[in-house]
């Protein structure tokens, strides 16, 4: 491909461009939040050989318990940390009946499954290697720079509303790719961290994490 960045970029712009058209449209989450993930997963399948390669399914208990880590963090009491802006995805003010259960369902799928591919190849795989060389590709996967851990880790928090656990999640998953050189091990510790927070969140009615 002569643009080897297109892959990694097209599927996060999209997530980016559906999450501020709800709003500026005045559609629904309801109705924006599915379409935007089916978009977005489609995008990421579409360019799967694109990058397959760099996801290798390693494991270890690190993943699990960076993930945890990072969950754990998020849900501090409210207000620890300073934010940007405020969002808040209520299934019960979105719809009714088994509306509420398809709501709840589609937010978790989406926030564990696509979201943390998604933003992994975007930030993990992408980012930090262009901060290396804009030549990312001629980069290894995991090659260690302060400059890009660091601003990566920055640029990735303040993309988030809990803008300094973002950070600490940026660089607990970067450093995570660092000893492992495989994607898999980030995606699979940030699926973790929003899998609980989904969890949590139905569980305690704290909408405001979503």
């Amino acid at each position: 491909m002569d643009k080897p960045y297109i892959p990694y970029i097209v599927p996060f712009i999209l997530f980016i461009i559906f999450t501020y058209a709800g709003p500026l449209f005045n559609i629904s989450l309801l109705i924006i939040y599915p379409l935007k993930t089916i978009v977005v997963a489609t995008s990421l399948i579409y360019f799967w050989n694109d990058y397959k390669h760099e996801i290798g399914f390693s494991f270890d208990w690190l993943t699990i318990i960076s993930g945890i880590f990072v969950f754990i963090i998020w849900v501090l009491p409210q207000g620890l940390y300073p934010q940007i802006g405020y969002s808040e995805f209520n299934p019960y003010k979105l719809t009714s009946g088994y509306g509420v259960y398809f709501a709840i369902a589609i937010r978790i799928i989406g926030a564990s499954l696509v979201v943390p591919l998604m933003e992994e190849l975007f930030w993990r795989s992408f980012a930090l290697r262009y901060a290396i060389d804009t030549d990312f590709k001629s980069v290894p996967l995991g090659q260690f720079s302060w400059f890009s851990f660091i601003f990566v880790s920055v640029i990735f928090g303040f993309e988030h509303h809990q803008w300094l656990v973002g950070i600490i999640a940026g660089l607990v998953y970067a450093g995570i790719l660092y000893r492992k050189k495989d994607l898999f091990v980030p995606i699979l510790s940030h699926a973790i961290t929003n899998l609980l927070l989904g969890v949590y969140v139905v569980a305690t009615r704290k909408w405001f994490f979503w």
